[in-house]
């Protein structure tokens, strides 16, 4: 028998980290986005008396010359990065012999095309005079990829332009910074890659954990600008030229460890065949708590991906995407990875990390409630079938089931929700009493037949017999069972075939109205497709 998702959870967990995973930041300089603010910094803080990109070659290329005289003093190693080559591969081969606590890993150089600005020829309309004007552009310049390692943060990288407007990404794991502050305070710990499998301390290390916050990132930063060769002078930043950060993608990552491999696996496998529709618009909706519409853009899909002979679940809404997957056969990983921010109406500003936060580990719980709900609808439904259907003693002796829909067992179910809410227990005169009061059981109350319908309650759980007393108590299987037999008939049933039945006068629905066209359209089909007898 494949577990429940509710039963793994609940006796299969071991251990449970929600954690930042990978944070990747843009970092800019605010005033020299745009060709207007390049032309005032060249004016007013160079002293230009015109606005030309030639003005932008000497700041560029005194940027790279400090760069070579800061490799060559400190005795860095660095690397050309050709086309398509993995620099994960190369950071992790030259992490094994690290042995620092922090420091500079290696530069990483390589050509990619970047947003910069450029000085194109004008005319004035009027004189003739020919005057530069300085337009945004593309171009293939030289980035700079330093790999550094902190003593707080761990590994983590920095990119730089090497030309206007010197743009810079960041890219950093909290998972890495759990491990190393987990080191630093003295808590044993067990690693997964990229994650947490065990820990000495559970709650100590999702305090650590929920601690990453936007100061501490803008700390790091702050350190290690002043610790590496900047485009700009220190004139220029003193005059307000300071890059700030945005994020431009965030994953959110939830794990649970399993007690033994075999149950993860077990579980993954079924996770997928049961959940292939929770990328359905109506799913996905519940997932984010976010309306989706006709008009809402983006793929609304659920994809299963095979990397090697891992598969992964995947669930999109609009540019953000949540991972499902068996994580080295010990953990179950939902990871939330927001690419687009005005997705959720938050903005892209450092500062808003903490409501992003909560969206994405929300979203991870949310997706694990939809699967619940997906996965333990087989367990209802054989519970359903436990006292619905007939059953057989352990003498051999058949028991009729509670049938759904059944007037006198539905006259119980009434008489059950009325003696739960008294003092007291159960005898067999007050159930008589109380059937006495249905219609559907007028004269067939006799202490024989409600003998065989205690009988009935007590074999499928819904009662226990008190010992030595000719007296029971109702269980919780049975005022549940109760409730949803009264509420699911009364309130669906009626008004549902009230609804649907072209020959009751209801009133019109949205129901009655499909299925008005849905009959409509298949008589349409018959007569289209079945040929009348010869």
């Amino acid at each position: 028998m494949i577990p429940t998702l509710a039963e793994i959870v609940h006796d299969h967990v071991s251990f449970e980290m929600e954690a930042i995973d990978r944070l990747y930041l843009n970092g800019y300089i605010p005033g020299l986005q745009s060709p207007a603010g390049v032309a005032y910094f060249l004016k007013h803080q160079h002293g230009a008396k015109f606005a030309s990109s030639v003005l932008l070659d000497p700041i560029s290329r005194d940027f790279e010359k400090r760069i070579d005289q800061f490799i060559k003093h400190n005795r860095i190693d660095t690397q050309r990065f050709q086309k398509g080559e993995r620099k994960d591969e190369e950071t992790l081969k030259r992490l094994k012999d690290f042995r620092k606590t922090e420091g500079v890993l290696y530069l990483g150089t390589a050509q990619e095309k970047m947003n910069t600005i450029r000085t194109e020829k004008r005319r004035n309309p009027t004189t003739g005079a020919v005057f530069p004007w300085l337009v945004q552009a593309t171009a293939v310049v030289k980035v700079y990829y330093w790999y550094l390692v902190d003593e707080d943060f761990g590994p983590f990288f920095i990119k730089f332009g090497s030309y206007f407007p010197y743009p810079m990404k960041i890219c950093l794991n909290g998972n890495e910074y759990l491990k190393r502050q987990l080191a630093k305070e003295g808590i044993a710990f067990e690693a997964l890659d990229n994650g947490v499998l065990s820990c000495a301390d559970p709650k100590r290390a999702q305090c650590i954990a929920d601690g990453l916050s936007e100061r501490k990132i803008q700390k790091l930063m702050t350190k290690w600008m002043d610790i590496l060769p900047q485009p700009l002078s220190s004139a220029d930043r003193s005059a307000g030229y300071q890059y700030q950060f945005s994020i431009l993608q965030a994953e959110f990552a939830l794990t649970q460890v399993f007690d033994r491999p075999l149950t993860g696996r077990q579980f993954f496998d079924q996770i997928i065949k049961d959940n292939l529709i929770v990328g359905h618009p109506s799913q996905v909706q519940l997932i984010f708590e976010r309306k989706v519409t006709k008009a809402t853009p983006g793929n609304f899909r659920t994809r299963v991906i095979s990397d090697g002979v891992i598969p992964s679940l995947h669930v999109d809404y609009k540019n953000t995407r949540i991972k499902q997957y068996h994580k080295e056969g010990k953990a179950l990983r939902t990871e939330t990875t927001i690419n687009y921010t005005y997705d959720f109406a938050v903005g892209r500003s450092l500062r808003n990390l903490e409501q992003l936060r909560a969206i994405g580990f929300a979203a991870n719980r949310r997706l694990l409630d939809v699967q619940r709900t997906a996965r333990d609808g087989i367990a209802g439904e054989k519970a359903f079938q436990r006292v619905n259907d007939p059953m057989k003693t352990p003498s051999g002796n058949t028991i009729a089931g509670l049938r759904f829909g059944d007037k006198r067992v539905h006259a119980l179910m009434h008489a059950l929700i009325v003696l739960a809410v008294l003092p007291g227990v159960v005898r067999a005169r007050q159930l008589r009493s109380q059937l006495g009061t249905q219609p559907a059981s007028a004269g067939k109350c006799t202490p024989g037949r409600t003998t065989y319908d205690l009988r009935r309650l007590r074999h499928h759980g819904l009662i226990e017999r008190i010992p030595g007393k000719l007296a029971y108590t109702i269980t919780d299987l049975g005022l549940r069972t109760a409730l949803f037999y009264v509420h699911a008939y009364d309130g669906l049933i009626g008004p549902g075939l009230a609804d649907i039945l072209p020959d009751l006068k209801a009133a019109p629905s949205p129901i009655r109205t499909a299925m008005e066209k849905l009959s409509a359209a298949w008589a349409h089909h018959i007569q289209q497709t079945i040929k009348p007898a010869a």
